[in-house]
This record gives C-alpha cells, structure tokens and sequence, in this order.
C-alpha cells in the first residue's frame, strides 16, 4: 500500500512540473511580443532588454516553483502519516470486512489528495502568471527610459528616421488649411484634370521647393490661411519668368500698376513683381485688404485678386438688387474668374488626400531652403555665382527679379542663395570690394552714335550711362570718351537674362515665314499683326511681349509672316518684313454722340460695321447705341474724315 500511495503522489506532481513550465514559457513569449508591437527600440538595446527582462522573470518563476514545491511536500507528507497510520489499523484488526473498508477509505484518500494537488497546481500557475505580468510590466518601464533617437520601427525601418517628427513641408500645409469646405461642380471638374496629370504635379512641386518654406512662413506670421499656399500653382505654375498676356509677372502674377501700388520696384534692370520675398510680402497686404474689404469671404478676396475689387463689387449689387444670394458660386463674374477659385479649391483637395486620387506628392523638406545675404552694391551675376560656388542659371532662378547680367546699381543690395552655400559666398565676396563687383570699360563717342544705340550695344539702361557719366541732356560729342558698365562674360552666357529668354522664344520654329521687323516710330503690334496676317496676341507671345507692351523704336520683332509677298528692310537679308502699305493705323477710342449708329461711325472712319463689332465684343449689332457709349476703332489717319 505504501508502495501505491508513493506511486500516486510522484505522479500527482508530475503535472505541476508540466504546467508550470508552460505558463512560464507562455508568459515570455507573450510578453516579449507585446514589448516588441508596442514599442519601437533599437536592435541592441532591445536584446539586452529582452535578456534582462527574460533573467527576472525565470528567477520569479523560480521563486514560484519552491514556493509550490514546499506547499506540496507538506501536503503530501501529511496524506502519507494518515494513510501509514490506516495501515497500521488494519494489520492488527485482521477482519476482511475492516480490510475492505479501510481500502476504501484509503482510495478516497488518495483522490482527495489529487485533487488538493491540482487546486494548489492551479493557485501555482495563477501566481506565476501574475509575478511574470509584473515582470513584464518592469520591462517595459524600464525599456521607456531609452532616449528617443534610440527608438525605431523595425517593421518600418528606412520609410521614417524619425517617427513622429513632421519632415514634409506637405503635412504643415495641411494642417493650416481653414477655409470652409465646398461642393461644386467646378471643383469636381478641376480636381478631375489634377489627378489626371502627376506629371504636372511632379513639375509645380520641383519649382516650388525654394520657395515653399519662406511663403509658408510668411502666411503662418499674418494668420493667412495656407490654402493661400497653393496660389503661385493656380497663378503662374511656380514659374519665376511667368509672363501673362495680361501684363502680369512673377509667381504671384502681378499686373505693373497693382505691383507700384504695393511697393514692387519695375526698371530696367529689376522687376520686384518677378522677386520671390518681395512679391510674396505684397501678395500678403493686397490679399490682407481684399480680405477686409469681403468682410472675411476668402472667396470673394481670392475672386478680387483674380478680377480686381470692382468686378467683384459690381457683381455683388447686381444680385443684391435681385435679391439673389452674394456668394462666390452666385456670382455673375469673367470666365476666367469663375474656374479661378475652384481651382485653388480643387488643389486644396488634393494636397489633402493625395492617395485618395492616386497621386503621389513629391516631398519638400520644410526647412528653409534660401539666406538673403546684403551686397551693398551693384554686382555682375556670373561673378556672384561664381563666389557662391553655384550655377549662374541657378543664381538667376533664385533671383528672379533682376532681368540683366547684373543687379540694379539701384539696389535691391541682396541676393537669394542657397543656404548650404551662404557662408561660402559671404567669405569669398568680403574679398572684392564694391568697386571689383562690376567690370568698366571706355567707350569713344563716334559719330552719330547716341545714348540709346550705345545702351543697347552694352546691353545697360540710358539711365546708367547718364547716371555714371553725370549726363543731363541727351546730346553726345563725338570724340569725348564715356565709363560703361559691362558684363565680364559673354551675354550669351546669361541665359536666363531678360535678352536671352526673349530670344530663345523668338527662335522657337513655328508656322510661317520668319520675318525679323525693326520697330519703326508709328508702329503698333496691331498694324504689323494685320500686314501679317497673324493675331496680335500671337504675335506678342512670340516676342515675349503682352498685347498692350509698348513698342520702342530700334526694337527687334520676329514675326512668322502668313504673307508670301514679305520681303527684305533697308537692304539687309536678315531684316525683312511684309512690304509697307501708305497707311498710319492707330488705335482710337470714341464716345457716342446723339444720331450715331454703326452704319455712320463706319463711314465716317472708312471701316466696315463688323469691323465694329469685332473690335467692340460688348456692342451688339441689334442694339441702339447709347450717347456716351465708348467704342474701340483701329483707323488709317490718314483717310479719316473730319
């Protein structure tokens, strides 16, 4: 019996073993994946951690298990004294019938000594199990003490160095965005043509990336909500030499008169319109005032810009008066203007759910990009780049405001350069002094030479010459020598110049007879487009012109000529043009008197009436006119009545 009662109790502990090691094999693996899912730590400090964390929990379960083992062995040695003392009752009574019974009681012993085992082999595992969860719990507290830049995703490793840390200058822009959100079918179709053309987006993204930072900078600093941003894309495409047809320039697409008004300096050598910094600070006041005047209404401040504030303003009392709503989408406004706003909106959306419309945004780092650094003084550009250790077409891109080889000996004194190269540029340009920054020649005044035809020889404003050579008048003496500014490298060099970029379009091929035109005195884009056969805004595009740009005598045009009979100038074969007809044609306006009539204004100025109506969109031929009424007339002057 004792040989049995020994056998039950050797087994009745063998499934204690095997339960504890596996709640504690268990407990470590589900610990160590929760640590690893959780936290992001770096490989090494990772593996000691683990180690430690695994040396603490086997010496818990260590402790555990000679906790339960004692336990045990006390149990077990009290059933083993009440079954010897059974025994011993039965080898001296020596009945069958007490023989069976104490066998039985004995049996029932025994089981009741399983069961015990197993309930304190449970309470066993329950301990363990929860000195391993404290053990884990110690792990992690003491693996959260790593310093941050110790910390990575090793599922994600290589996509993000630094998780959490905001890189994009994207997700900044994003996160600004405050303009309510709108639902128009507008929108829908701009935002259709956008995630159509990624490679537009790649283009846009790739010229934005030296300027975002700063334009992000500057709204975040007027409280300008950065959908404003996305502007120059709408505007000019990023384009620094943006040039409309409407006279505007730069990436923020200012016409001449709104840019003086706003503090943008325009002359010969200089354009602010075309400056990144400077255009930006003006876009933020006009943007800024428009908002105020729209009481608020980004929409109709954005519309403003667009159109200007009087259309707008006409716009809104024409549906007051109608009692009709006065909001953007409502509004009776130029064509242009109305798919302006839906496309700022339509970028809006796209910028802020790009995978949304598989579309993949190239990323700009949001850090600034550009250092202004202070010249004090006029300097040629191939020299600047130079001291910069940066391209010359580089230099001009980052600086898009000065149109000549050189800054405007008028200031602005500063120029945009790479921020990984300023300190560059500031050591090597303290080595030229003011008066090594320009190259001077001396020019010997010939005769019939004058200040013009030398400006344009060298390529520099008759102001400049006037200025450096303290000339008040316009007359030259021929023999008398002059100080003259040049370039110190070839013209051709500048590419980005506003002569180079003006005669890169003018070489473009195209259909028609080249025909290069020297601007006459009388001359009008109008005039030459008609002896041409071309359209006037063709003919300004491809001079790098806008259709109302003045005409300055001397002035080079190409013309692709539709007219077969086009012949050569003054006897020159590289100077040829359309021969000329005896007429003077000047663009006239005209106001309406009492009795007139298309019929009587077109006899009387020797045009026929749907020459009227061509030139005069607004002005319908079934419609009276109405006295006062202004009209457009392109006139011979030559044959016009009294």
């Amino acid at each position: 019996m004792k040989q049995i009662t020994l056998t039950f109790i050797f087994l009745s502990l063998l499934p204690g073993c095997a339960l504890l090691e596996t709640a504690s094999t268990t407990t470590t693996k589900r610990s160590y994946g929760k640590h690893k899912t959780a936290y992001l730590h770096a490989h090494n400090a990772e593996a000691g951690n683990e180690n430690n964390a695994e040396t603490k929990l086997k010496q818990k379960q260590s402790d555990s298990s000679e906790f339960t083992s004692e336990d045990k062995s006390k149990q077990n040695s009290e059933q083993l004294t009440g079954q010897n003392s059974n025994t011993s009752n039965t080898e001296i009574i020596e009945n069958a019938q007490a023989s069976k019974t104490n066998t039985a009681n004995n049996e029932l012993a025994i089981t009741d000594a399983v069961n015990k085992d197993k309930a304190a082999e449970a309470d066993a595992a329950e301990i363990i199990a929860q000195q391993a969860s404290e053990s884990s719990t110690e792990t992690t507290l003491t693996n959260n003490t790593i310093n941050d830049d110790e910390l990575f995703d090793e599922e994600a490793e290589g996509t993000d160095t630094f998780p959490g840390v905001n890189m994009d200058i994207w997700e900044r822009i994003r996160k600004g965005f405050s303009m309510e959100e709108q639902q128009h079918k507008r929108i829908d179709q701009q935002l259709k043509w956008f995630a159509r053309h990624q490679e537009y987006m790649d283009r846009v993204a790739e010229r934005a990336q030296p300027y975002m930072h700063h334009i992000v900078e500057q709204l975040e600093a007027n409280n300008i909500p950065l959908e404003i941003a996305l502007l120059p894309i709408v505007e000019s495409a990023f384009k620094p030499f943006a040039y409309s047809h409407g006279r505007a320039s730069g990436i923020w697409q200012f016409i001449p008169a709104t840019g003086k008004r706003y503090g943008l300096k325009q002359n010969w050598w200089y354009d602010g319109r075309r400056d990144v910094y400077a255009s930006t600070e003006a876009a933020i006041k006009l943007l800024t005032a428009l908002h105020k005047e729209f009481k608020g209404d980004w929409m109709l401040a954005l519309a403003a810009y667009n159109s200007g504030g009087g259309n707008v303003r006409r716009a809104i009392r024409y549906n007051k008066k109608r009692g009709r709503p006065t909001g953007f989408f409502h509004l009776r406004l130029p064509k242009e203007t109305k798919y302006y706003v839906p496309k700022l909106l339509a970028l809006k959306e796209l910028i802020a759910h790009p995978e949304k419309y598989n579309i993949k945004l190239k990323p700009i780092s949001d850090e600034p990009f550009l250092q202004k650094v202070d010249l004090d003084s006029q300097i040629d550009l191939a020299l600047a780049a130079e001291l910069a250790e940066i391209k010359l077409d580089e230099l001009y891109r980052l600086n898009p405001g000065f149109n000549r080889w050189a800054t405007s000996p008028s200031g602005p004194h500063h120029l945009l350069v790479p921020l990984a190269t300023a300190e560059t540029f500031i050591t090597n340009l303290a080595d030229y002094p003011p008066e090594k920054r320009i190259r001077w020649i001396r020019h010997t005044i010939k005769k019939g030479e004058t200040i013009s035809t030398i400006a344009r020889k060298y390529q520099i404003s008759t102001d400049t010459i006037k200025r450096v050579n303290h000339i008040k008048g316009s007359r030259l003496r021929a023999g008398r020598g002059l100080t003259i500014p040049v370039a110190s490298k070839k013209l051709s060099t500048y590419k980005l110049s506003a002569n180079q970029r003006k005669s890169k379009q003018q070489n473009i091929n195209r259909k028609g007879k080249k025909v290069t035109h020297i601007v006459q005195s009388g001359d009008t884009l109008w005039d030459l487009a008609q002896r041409h056969r071309v359209g006037v805004r063709q003919l300004a595009k491809w001079n790098s012109m806008a259709p109302r740009d003045p005409l300055v005598p001397g002035m080079s045009l190409v013309i692709w000529s539709r007219n077969n009979s086009a012949k050569a100038d003054y006897h020159d074969p590289t100077h040829i043009s359309a021969p000329p007809k005896r007429q003077v044609t000047q663009r006239i306006g005209y106001r309406v008197r009492n009795g007139d009539s298309l019929t009587r204004i077109a006899n009387k100025f020797q045009v026929s009436v749907n020459q009227l109506l061509r030139w005069n969109k607004r002005v319908k031929k079934s419609k009276y006119l109405q006295p006062g009424q202004r009209i457009v007339l392109y006139v011979d002057v030559m044959k016009t009545s009294s």
